[in-house]
């Protein structure tokens, strides 16, 4: 990838981000859609995209991520156009089974995340310091597990 540019369509519920961070999974799962929908040629081989791919619909899969996400922008009073969103959810189109998130990956996620946020958003992360479990974006079941084969993790 360019630059330091990585996507991170994060496992974790999006209530636990920042408004930064909100944003760019908004932003980072849009670009997700366009790759699965075929309509760009950058990030084809993101390894985040594995899940997704290989979901029975994947459209379907990334329209509820990114949903979800829409969900708790409304929450806070924000207003994301879910007119982008190709796939989304409707009560009579289900989206399939949920996708597998290991603990071990939601633990690697929740220690980034409290990571980036202790700079960028101290108050939010003295607002999630006593969280000890945290919860999956509603699209994913937690499974036991190691960190994820596609995760990128540096020391």
């Amino acid at each position: 990838m360019v630059g330091r540019a990585r996507v991170r369509l994060w496992s974790l519920h999006p209530q636990y981000l920042d408004r930064q961070g909100l944003t760019a999974c908004w932003r980072e799962a849009l670009l997700a859609q366009a790759v699965l929908a075929g309509r760009t040629k950058g990030y084809r081989h993101h390894p985040q995209l594995v899940r997704f791919r290989a979901h029975a619909q994947p459209l379907a899969a990334v329209g509820a991520y990114l949903s979800a996400v829409a969900d708790e922008a409304t929450t806070r009073g924000y207003r994301y156009d879910r007119g982008r969103i190709l796939v989304p959810p409707a009560a009579d189109v289900p989206t399939g089974a949920p996708i597998a998130v290991t603990e071990g990956q939601l633990d690697h996620e929740w220690t980034h995340l409290m990571t980036k946020l202790s700079v960028r958003s101290p108050d939010r992360a003295r607002e999630l310091a006593g969280v000890a479990v945290p919860l999956p974006h509603p699209l994913f079941v937690v499974e036991p597990g190691p960190v994820a084969d596609w995760e990128v993790v540096t020391r």
